[in-house]
């Protein structure tokens, strides 16, 4: 398969990908570890891999995760702030150091979760962040993939589970003009994907943008959800300045890492992610990606 004989290290196993992925490589005898901060967090799983604790805020407890292993797959990220660290810290230094371990470790292989219109010009921190993690890992002397995804789902994630708290509103309240353009590609179709890369062999950096089938607008998604709900509400734009002062507001009396919103999460919604190449880099992969309303059932 890929080099089963050694060991693959993960981060972000509890997330939406890392989950799908890691049922995967367990399913195929693949050893793996991963780099948790709680163990409990991966179910079922936590009993078929092996356990690295420890976080991207501790680059100590990089040396420990990466004994033995031949390849890193990162997918650990942070879209606000956390008491630990910003997100610059989390996601671009956190990269940078995780690369050089897996360097001095003897890793070969670094796989990298980025975003689509990542870019050191982006509004959002998170994207700059992203696109200095994605310099780190290309500039790397190890063999790389770099993934660089559209709005990544599944139905019941966190995104989706916030949609249907505010559904039982009056009216759906949406940061912006909702024109925001997007190509929605559902988390096991990712997972597939990963997998089919992991058992290529490329000597050179090599950077794979994955979008669904579909561009939607931060609208249609929106009315796919509430439909996927079985509700109907109007939306309410609210104008980015507004929305800036609301949630400002409330990281202010929030605990930190706590609000139910942040601004960095939300102005992530005002850059459009979708690709020129459609979903070319999905189905070089063997993946034919569904589209959202298949996979919601809103049809």
């Amino acid at each position: 398969m890929y080099r089963p004989w050694f060991v693959i290290l993960l981060t972000g196993a509890t997330g939406l990908v890392g989950s799908a992925l890691l049922r995967r490589l367990t399913d195929a005898g693949q050893p793996v570890r991963c780099l948790v901060r709680d163990s409990r967090r991966l179910g079922l799983e936590r009993v078929r891999v092996q356990i690295a604790l420890g976080d991207l805020a501790d680059p100590a407890s990089f040396r420990n995760a990466l004994r033995g292993v031949d390849t890193v797959i990162h997918l650990a990220a942070s879209i606000r702030d956390q008491e630990k660290g910003s997100i610059e810290e989390l996601n671009a230094m956190a990269t940078l150091r995780l690369v050089r371990a897996a360097e001095r470790a003897g890793a070969k292989r670094f796989v990298f979760f980025s975003a689509l219109n990542a870019s050191l010009n982006a509004r959002p921190r998170f994207f700059r962040a992203k696109a200095l993690a994605e310099r780190a890992v290309a500039e790397s002397p190890l063999e790389t993939t770099i993934f660089a995804p559209s709005i990544v789902y599944a139905p019941y994630d966190p995104y989706l589970r916030i949609l249907e708290r505010l559904s039982w509103l009056p009216a759906m309240p949406l940061a912006g003009n909702g024109e925001t353009l997007y190509q929605p590609i559902w988390a096991e179709d990712v997972a597939d994907g990963v997998m089919a890369a992991l058992s290529n062999k490329r000597a050179e950096p090599e950077r794979i943008e994955l979008a669904g089938p579909d561009v939607l607008s931060y609208d249609a998604i929106t009315e796919l959800a509430l439909h996927s709900f079985g509700r109907r509400r109007p939306l309410l734009h609210l104008p980015l300045p507004v929305t800036r002062r609301i949630l400002r507001g409330l990281e202010r009396i929030a605990a930190p890492g706590h609000a139910f919103a942040t601004w960095d999460e939300a102005e992530l919604m005002s850059v459009s992610m979708t690709s020129a190449k459609g979903t070319a880099g999905a189905e070089e992969l063997g993946v034919s990606p569904l589209s959202m309303r298949a996979v919601l059932g809103a049809s």
